[in-house]
């Protein structure tokens, strides 16, 4: 979303794209997706669009998708493309910056997974690999995620750092009777229901092993909407019987950034797509009618403000929403301050809600960062000690154990150790991991204060302390380069309690050049946090508004009818 770089004291660092994620696949292999692309460019409908302009709104990944859309599927010219960014870096919340002397920052990982993300995999199946000629950014994935496999073997670990067994969920069966009646129930009867509400009768549903993973793995809490866990487990219920492994999660080569956000960043170039960075869209102005058209664009940039005339033909999509708005940099010495005071995209997309009808609604998302906060932290460090120290407690070799959860942990702390390296700037003497806390409201256990005052040396010290390494802590801080802890008061925003209504349709009722795209749009049976969700925006978006019918939008996989997934969920349950 278009806003304003947040002042930090690691400027460089502050303008990063970045952020947790949430998993997701594609059942086509990538031979067959490259197929399938190529298949796809015979078939262009060469419209003339040449009079044409598009203007979008925030340079994250939607943006971006839907960029590369008008270019491969709807025969438009780059230079006819605009993307406005208020950040000095596109991305959005995809993540990835620093280097080896100030040390690197991961404000979250995006974990992808084959079966869901359909339209991802299809579109990138169209983008050139900037590191391996001759393939797609899908092959290039799905080829280093297949060479390097999740297998969990340290899920969950308790306070005197017992590897838990997680082979059970740990339900009752009124756990189960509850999960059962939520997968059956109309979405239309839990307008504004917390999970927690629904559940009420049988609390023992957050003590069980089953929640501590799928909370962690996916960011929830207990307050978060009903909508989004009944969504997950329809869209995500072949996870649900390998959760206490997480094999389902697919890695990037690199970091997000560099692995998806660079490579279709170059292809935009090649077509000569118009990038406008460090420009904040501060209003939209719209005709006076029943319809949504927008007229103008208001702009400010460092030569002031400017006011971009919409022509007919031309076509506003934006972004109406970021949950990395406000996100904030601490360091080693230094904690990052929680200020979600500071300018956010919902107050554009408030303004725009003001003006229309059917334009949704901010304030269930953006007015509760007591409640859609957690905090990351990303530690450099020389050398490897600190890594094979990990690697000897979790039995998992770098990058493939994903989140490894600290269960009695006051900050329901976990850490996930990528591959290494995880930047291409990283040097071979130069190692890195990350991880978050979720309840940065709370005293550390051993760190008497809560993780949103703490420094970044002061959470690595809790981490060692839930580690059992509390001897070794002089000797590992030697080699330790920075730990940069990352604020976000808005990161689980998308998951907050709402009605139906609250998050506007892609192309709302009545528009004639105007979308939104991002995570906080409605796609029916779709789940948010995901880069397949930006992606599906983006494409809903790009078809409807330039009625593109010789293509069709892949759909939500139906894993929730397949009677063997089923078969094995039901399994799971009873473990």
């Amino acid at each position: 979303m278009s806003k304003k770089s947040n002042k930090s004291s690691i400027n460089p660092l502050v303008a990063i794209g970045a952020i947790a994620g949430a998993a997701t696949i594609a059942t086509l292999g990538a031979k067959k997706l490259k197929n399938k692309s190529q298949s796809q460019e015979t078939e262009i409908e060469y419209i003339d669009h040449s009079g044409k302009q598009v203007y979008f709104v925030g340079g994250g990944l939607a943006s971006l998708a839907g960029a590369a859309y008008l270019v491969r599927d709807c025969n438009f010219k780059g230079e006819n493309i605009h993307i406005i960014e208020g950040m000095q870096i596109l991305g959005g919340s995809n993540d990835g910056a620093g280097d080896v002397q100030n040390g690197f920052l991961c404000r979250g990982g995006r974990m992808l997974n084959e079966e869901t993300y359909e339209n991802f995999w299809e579109l990138f199946s169209s983008i050139p690999s900037l590191d391996m000629v001759g393939k797609s950014v899908t092959e290039e994935i799905l080829n280093f995620d297949h060479l390097h496999p999740t297998h969990a073997q340290a899920r969950l670990v308790d306070k005197y750092g017992v590897i838990q067994d997680v082979k059970s969920m740990g339900f009752n069966n009124e756990d189960r009777m509850a999960l059962g009646k939520l997968m059956i129930t109309p979405e239309e009867s839990l307008d504004d229901m917390t999970i927690e509400q629904w559940f009420s009768h049988t609390p023992h549903f957050f003590e069980t092993n089953f929640w501590y993973m799928w909370q962690t793995t996916f960011a929830f809490q207990k307050w978060s909407s009903l909508f989004e866990l009944k969504r997950y487990m329809n869209r995500m219920i072949f996870e649900f019987s390998r959760i206490e492994t997480l094999e389902g999660v697919t890695r990037t080569p690199y970091n997000q950034y560099e692995s998806v956000i660079l490579p279709i960043k170059a292809y935009l170039d090649e077509h000569g797509v118009d990038f406008s960075i460090n420009a904040t869209v501060t209003d939209l102005d719209f005709r006076p009618s029943n319809e949504i058209t927008v007229t103008a664009i208001h702009v400010e940039d460092g030569n002031g403000e400017r006011v971009i005339e919409l022509n007919e033909g031309d076509v506003c999509i934006m972004t109406n929403g970021c949950m990395t708005d406000s996100a904030t940099l601490g360091d080693l010495h230094t904690p990052a301050a929680f200020d979600p005071s500071a300018p956010i995209s919902g107050e554009l997309w408030r303004k725009v809600a003001n003006k229309k009808p059917g334009l949704g609604n901010p304030d269930p998302f953006f007015n509760h960062p007591d409640e859609t906060n957690w905090e990351s932290f990303t530690v450099t460090c020389k050398g490897n000690k600190l890594l094979k120290l990990i690697e000897q407690i979790s039995t998992n070799i770098p990058g493939s154990g994903a989140l490894m959860t600290f269960k009695d942990s006051n900050w329901l702390m976990s850490i996930v150790v990528a591959a290494q390296p995880h930047f291409k700037a990283q040097t071979m003497d130069t190692t890195i991991f990350w991880g978050y806390g979720l309840y940065t409201d709370k005293v550390g256990d051993y760190v008497k204060k809560p993780m949103r005052d703490c420094t970044g040396e002061e959470m690595l010290i809790e981490l060692l302390h839930h580690l059992h390494l509390e001897d070794q802590i002089d000797e590992i801080m030697e080699d330790v380069v920075n730990v940069i802890p990352c604020m976000m008061p808005y990161i689980d925003s998308q998951f907050q309690p709402r009605k139906m209504s609250d998050r506007p349709k892609v192309v709302p009722e009545g528009s004639t050049n105007f979308a939104m795209i991002s995570q906080f749009v409605e796609i029916p049976e779709d789940m948010v946090f995901t880069e397949e969700y930006s992606v599906r925006a983006a494409r809903i978006a790009v078809y409807t508004l330039f009625k593109v019918k010789n293509k069709k939008i892949c759909p939500v996989t139906p894993y929730k009818k397949n009677p063997r997934i089923l078969k094995e969920a039901l399994k799971t349950s009873y473990r």
